[in-house]
């Protein structure tokens, strides 16, 4: 008799509506309650360096933090968190299933709509009652209420859409993209009317987006590059010095010290853990 296939983890990367493209950069399910004997090494989760700042509803099971980082008093995350942008990777850990919803902002966006400084939040997790006021707080009850993941998306999605509409009046804040979002970053810092400068200019970035602008590109070129190359990495295709040459690094030797900076691994590994470890599966489902 033919033995039943174990179930695979559902992991899904939703784009926003279009109104909110430029204030949400994803949303990301990861659902593993259908696979009760993953094991303990496919329950890890590694995300890499990024810009981008996370509110993480953990609908089902536990995640425990597995690096220092979190400013809570247990290692174990509260059911809504909220993380900041991060200059280093991060993993953590799944104890058993655990289903999670992430709703991924640009942080200049999320501090438009709450005027939370992104400086201060900086590779920080907070529990979400500490960050957000009562009518985020309201939305994080329905979330975790909610029967299923596309009445979560709909929530959130219904939440925020005024508020962003009302924060963009006045403002030419339209850009989606990494790339754009970062370029537009830097014009709009420094046309905002206050004190000009250098200076200046870099403090309000950092306050808006939680790290400086050089960091900000950096994160941009990888993304971007990755985005472009990943079909040849999964494929184990890839020259890594044409991508370096391609991406305007300096030579190979550069290319590779950033990207294990951003996801802990040289290139080669990466590419690796890409095709045959569960735990990188952000990486797979990106694009």
């Amino acid at each position: 008799m033919a033995s039943t296939p174990t179930p695979a983890p559902v992991t899904r990367l939703i784009a926003p509506r279009t109104a909110l493209a430029s204030c949400v950069r994803a949303i990301l399910v990861r659902d593993t309650t259908r696979c009760p004997l993953l094991p303990p090494a496919q329950r890890l989760n590694r995300f890499p360096a990024a810009p981008m700042c996370s509110i993480i509803w953990t609908i089902a099971g536990d995640v425990e933090a597995a690096v220092p980082g979190l400013a809570l008093t247990d290692v174990r995350m509260p059911s809504a968190l909220f993380g900041g942008p991060r200059s280093y990777p991060l993993v953590s850990y799944n104890p058993g299933p655990v289903h999670s919803f992430i709703v991924m902002f640009y942080p200049a966006a999320l501090h438009a709509l709450t005027g939370v400084p992104m400086d201060a939040l900086l590779d920080q997790f907070r529990p979400f009652d500490a960050v957000f006021g009562a009518d985020w707080q309201a939305l994080s009850g329905a979330v975790l209420a909610a029967p299923d993941d596309e009445t979560r998306i709909a929530l959130v999605e219904a939440f925020l859409a005024p508020r962003w509409q009302q924060a963009r009046q006045g403002s030419d804040g339209a850009a989606g993209a990494v790339q754009d979002w970062v370029r537009r970053l830097g014009v709009q810092a420094a046309s905002t009317g206050l004190a000009s400068g250098a200076r200046n200019v870099e403090r309000r970035i950092k306050a808006w987006a939680g790290q400086p602008m050089r960091t900000l590109r950096r994160m941009r070129r990888a993304e971007q590059l990755f985005l472009d190359e990943r079909g040849a990495i999964l494929q184990g295709t890839a020259s890594w010095s044409d991508i370096a040459a391609s991406g305007g690094y300096a030579d190979q030797a550069h290319f590779c010290r950033e990207t294990r900076e951003i996801t802990g691994l040289t290139p080669t590994e990466l590419a690796r853990a890409m095709r045959d470890d569960e735990s990188y599966w952000i990486y797979r489902v990106w694009n």
